[in-house]
């Protein structure tokens, strides 16, 4: 096994060699819940890789240091995302590489506040609605021993070609509901389709290029576009909804982050709400997002790119989309560091290639998702678009100490 000194070493190079870039493997997080959309380029032979029993791959985790809870059928490393050292030949995990130099990857200031990294992002591709469900409050995470879930979602153009019949989201409870209309609802938990606690939401259209953003604590049921989705290092949810699509929900997915001697006290069911929140008259008007350009637009596309902010608003994450038009070469300087996923085209970051595939065998070394230190976006990173027609586009996401978004 390679001792903590020599990896640090090979990171060091690593950097060094790519001007602060590492370059990520893909981490894939099977679900055996719900049917996959199958729109995240991976092999359909390897779609269901890890077994029948285990479900489909149906998410890919993007500069991850959080495992993937999937009890008992969770793999080892499920959800944690890799380093590619020269090329893949030594594989090093993200977490144990900020363990072992967070100050020179996240920044220093970062790594004493929280000790790492607090948010990852992810893609999520399922062919039909997820049941209703909610992520929990700080208050009941911490009784947990897990961390609360805020999360954003953006739907990016590349993934949404197929949306398949469900293309909208349920969010929150409409104003006027009681908790007594809730507890009537947990109360059918498989008795009728769905225990009918959608009837007391409400269904808005996705569009695609826009967002949303959910803070914990709010009722919601996605719809079955490919989200891309910054959020909390968690992966914990509680579901409303016993039903979807004619698929049974154990009742333990609606309990399982609850102490056991509360699994049928329903007004502290419903007490992990942020009620005033879920029954908000003007939800879609504070948590609805449409891109917000970093700059002018007009000098952006004289420089050779445009980016815009997909997700803000939220003190914990924010992402943005950056376009580098064809044949140009951009120098783009950051508060923060961040995660990065490319969606369209190839050229050079700093002193890596970047490219986007089109299909991904389970377990190979793409070249699609990387990792920039936050000296390295301080200083700029430079982008060149070696093709004469296609643009790069790529999603960044950052986290919560990142100046640029606040402002």
């Amino acid at each position: 096994m390679t001792k903590i000194s020599e990896k640090k070493s090979l990171l060091k190079e690593e950097l060094n060699k790519n001007g602060g870039v590492f370059r990520l493997i893909p981490a894939w997080v099977s679900r055996n819940t719900l049917p996959p959309g199958k729109r995240l380029k991976l092999d359909n032979r390897d779609l269901f890789v890890r077994g029948g029993e285990r479900g489909a791959v149906c998410e890919r985790w993007l500069a991850s240091t959080g495992e993937a809870d999937n009890g008992d059928l969770t793999t080892e490393n499920e959800g944690l995302s890799f380093i590619a050292v020269d090329g893949g030949k030594e594989r090093i995990l993200l977490k144990e590489a900020i363990e072992i130099m967070g100050d020179e990857i996240i920044g220093e200031g970062v790594m004493q506040k929280y000790g790492g990294l607090t948010v990852f992002a992810k893609f999520y591709d399922f062919s039909c609605s997820i049941p209703h469900h909610v992520h929990l409050l700080e208050k009941d995470a911490k009784l947990a021993r897990v961390n609360p879930k805020p999360e954003a979602y953006y739907f990016p153009r590349q993934l949404n070609s197929i949306t398949y019949k469900s293309s909208y989201t349920y969010f929150g409870l409409e104003p006027g509901t009681t908790k007594e209309d809730v507890i009537k609802c947990l109360k059918k938990w498989g008795k009728t389709e769905g225990n009918e606690i959608i009837e007391l939401s409400k269904a808005y259209k996705l569009e695609v290029g826009t967002g949303w953003d959910i803070p914990a604590g709010i009722l919601h049921a996605p719809g079955s576009m490919a989200t891309y989705e910054p959020q909390r290092v968690s992966d914990v949810s509680l579901f409303f909804q016993s039903m979807v699509d004619d698929r049974y929900m154990d009742r333990s997915l609606l309990v399982k982050f609850i102490p056991e001697k509360r699994h049928y006290d329903f007004d502290y069911l419903v007490d992990t709400l942020d009620w005033e929140a879920n029954v908000d008259p003007d939800f879609k008007k504070h948590h609805f997002r449409v891109p917000v350009p970093v700059d002018s637009v007009e000098e952006m596309r004289e420089k050779g790119y445009k980016e815009y902010w997909v997700s803000y608003g939220s003190d914990e994450f924010s992402a943005k989309e950056l376009t580098v038009l064809p044949g140009r070469a951009v120098t783009i300087k950051d508060d923060s560091s961040y995660g990065l996923i490319m969606m369209e085209g190839y050229g050079v970051m700093n002193n890596v290639e970047i490219e986007t595939p089109v299909i991904i065998r389970f377990d190979e070394v793409t070249s699609d998702e990387f990792y920039i230190t936050k000296q390295a976006a301080n200083e700029g990173v430079t982008i060149k678009n070696l093709s004469k027609f296609s643009k790069i586009v790529m999603l960044k996401h950052f986290g919560p100490e990142n100046e640029d978004a606040k402002n």
